[in-house]
């Protein structure tokens, strides 16, 4: 056992290989549904020898926000990560988090990789490669996304031809198939003995296409299950959790339920008013660029609490908080956010104005999320936790919390 530290937090992993998943997009009803249907008969036994329950993600509930919280065991006011997109207050442009520049601390992979471990970081998505896997090739592990797994090179990803790691082509990153091989990929990097402390974060486009009880979904546990199983068979400490959960955001008739907060807030009080869709990133056809939170900005700051009262009264916008605030509340880096952070009920997504959202490329309705009410995630380990963790799991844990129950948590 090698103890290493980052960010003021102790993490003393076994020798065994440890793999941490972000099953991206779980709400804890796709575990329990798929369990009820036989579909994953490895996780339901690995989770009655070891430990389930839930947890509390960061907020706003999106991917580049939850997985910089989770590699790095630290909430959003310390990784300055707030969201996939911001309004940069130093160049006032609108940009993307796409870049590890954004991130105000290191990794934790790093730290493992430093301490000895032969660490893999395996994404779905490119941009979370991007955003953070520097570091890890220089100190001789392993990084790629299965959007470019093609394109990996042994100087930039430490690995040439990582589509042979399983002898397959780089899937479609609008698929299932794009989180599974980022399972196998790490299974199969553990059974070859070349990662011993590994993050697999997939993608949530089927969480966002369907519902937990659809037969795709379930298809789709049921191949997640049989990957697990892989990296329990491995001998791996196996802990997953979500970045966030998921909700339909529709009206009765099937629609997106959709409050555009610009446009309400112009026709209101006129024009200074610009609002920022945090879950904005390259994946639109997972959600339109449309969550349950967004944030304003206010050429004239003496309207705040106007424009907060005026917020609160309106259907469907369940949190209005100024930057203060929402800061203080939601642990966010103060010069990250908006004016205003505005967050919206189960079943309603927030946007800008109606021509800022292609509504066509949501099929069959939205699924999406962002706000309060997908913060709740599971949390799964293989192990029976010892007593410290058992106090912490009865407290109040957090999705960031996965690494030191993969590594402390464990009887």
């Amino acid at each position: 056992m090698s103890t290493f530290h980052a960010n003021n937090r102790s993490y003393s992993p076994p020798s065994r290989p440890i793999a941490v998943i972000c099953i991206d997009g779980c709400a804890d009803e796709y575990i329990s549904e798929s369990i009820a249907q036989g579909k994953m008969p490895r996780l339901e036994a690995m989770v009655k020898k070891g430990y389930r329950g839930m947890v509390r993600g960061a907020l706003p509930s999106f991917t580049n926000v939850n997985n910089s919280a989770i590699v790095t065991g630290m909430p959003p006011a310390v990784t300055g990560i707030c969201g996939n997109f911001f309004l940069n207050p130093e160049t006032g442009e609108e940009v993307m988090m796409n870049s590890p520049e954004f991130r105000r601390c290191d990794t934790l992979l790093n730290a493992a990789a430093d301490a000895g471990r032969k660490v893999a970081f395996i994404t779905a998505k490119e941009k979370l490669r991007t955003v953070l896997g520097d570091g890890i090739v220089e100190r001789g592990g392993i990084v790629f996304s299965s959007e470019k797994v093609n394109e990996a090179k042994k100087e930039t990803h430490g690995v040439d031809n990582a589509e042979d790691i399983i002898g397959k082509p780089r899937p479609e990153i609008y698929s299932g198939d794009a989180s599974i091989y980022v399972l196998e990929a790490g299974a199969a990097l553990v059974e070859q003995g070349r990662a011993d402390f590994l993050y697999l974060s997939l993608t949530d486009f089927m969480q966002h296409k369907y519902a937990p009880s659809d037969s795709e979904s379930l298809e789709f546990y049921g191949q997640m299950d049989e990957q697990i199983g892989r990296l329990l068979d491995a001998g791996c400490i196996v802990a997953a959790t979500a970045d966030h959960g998921m909700n339909a955001k529709n009206d009765e008739n099937g629609d997106p339920k959709v409050i555009y907060v610009q446009t309400l807030l112009q026709e209101k009080f006129g024009e200074g008013v610009k609002v920022i869709c945090p879950i904005t990133d390259p994946y639109v056809v997972h959600h339109g660029a449309l969550g349950s939170l967004v944030m304003v900005h206010l050429d004239d700051l003496s309207m705040t609490d106007e424009i907060i009262d005026f917020l609160w009264r309106q259907d469907g916008i369940t949190e209005v908080y100024n930057r203060e605030m929402a800061a203080l509340k939601l642990e966010l880096a103060p010069d990250r956010i908006g004016d205003i952070c505005v967050l919206s009920g189960r079943d309603v997504v927030v946007g800008k104005t109606p021509a800022d959202h292609d509504l066509s490329v949501l099929k069959g309705g939205l699924r999406s999320h962002g706000g309060r009410y997908e913060e709740m995630v599971p949390l799964l380990l293989s192990e029976p936790l010892n007593d410290e963790y058992q106090k912490i799991a009865a407290a109040d844990p957090r999705n960031f919390d996965v690494f030191a129950f993969a590594c402390n948590g464990a009887l």
